[in-house]
């Protein structure tokens, strides 16, 4: 089962965090880390008052090759750069693991990210990568996406299942609504008010399994 955990980390310990350091005020977050040929572009907005400082110091980096701005709107900027991690360093071990970025913002001083594993031997895994380097990592979080024992679809029974999907393909929860609660009765030959119990059931059993799960682990 795979699972989460949120930690932060000083941006001078790890390779991204110092290609990244910029002026004390400003924010920078990691929009998403996408692995084009082989190699993971990172996307990174901030704000307009750090663009001079942000560009200088992610030109002068070795294993950045390029750096563009992709778009711009009031006084944020949106920026993806061409990047090889250098072998052994963090996000070369994140991406050998097969570890999923899911979150990640940073200042000059520390970054804050959010992780998801294939499992908990990969965790293991990165845990004794961290440690054996003197990677000073605090640890905010660890959760398991759903509830263990929720098993196939979050816990939904199959007539929940059949009964959400239906109503979001079929417009039900568009505006405006393209589809009533009668109509979606007639689709499963039930009444107006077991359609209305099933939506609300299925839709308590998702949050419940996913949304408000926090498992933590030591």
């Amino acid at each position: 089962m795979s699972v989460i955990i949120e930690l932060t980390l000083p941006s001078d310990a790890f390779e991204l965090g110092r290609i990244l350091r910029v002026e004390a005020s400003t924010q920078l977050r990691l929009e998403t880390l996408v692995p084009l040929g082989g190699r993971p572009t990172p996307f990174i907005r901030l704000k307009d008052d750090g663009r001079e400082s942000f560009e200088g110091t992610v030109r002068e980096h070795s294993s950045v090759q390029n750096i563009q701005l992709v778009s711009s709107h009031d006084d944020e900027m949106l920026y993806a750069f061409e990047w090889d991690p250098s072998e052994g360093s963090l996000f070369r071990k994140l991406l050998d693991m097969d570890v999923a970025v899911l979150g990640a913002t940073g200042t000059t001083e520390a970054w804050e990210l959010e992780l998801r594993f294939p499992n908990h031997k990969t965790l293991s895994e990165f845990q004794e990568y961290y440690v054996d380097r003197g990677i000073q990592v605090t640890i905010l979080r660890i959760y398991n996406p759903t509830k263990p024992d929720a098993g196939p679809w979050f816990g939904l029974t199959t007539p929940q299942r059949e009964t959400l999907t239906q109503a979001v393909e079929a417009g039900y929860y568009s505006l405006p609504r393209e589809v009533s609660t009668k109509e979606l009765a007639a689709e499963f030959d039930i009444s107006d008010q077991a359609v209305t119990e099933r939506l609300r059931r299925g839709i308590t059993t998702l949050v419940t399994n996913t949304l408000l799960t926090a498992e933590t682990e030591p």
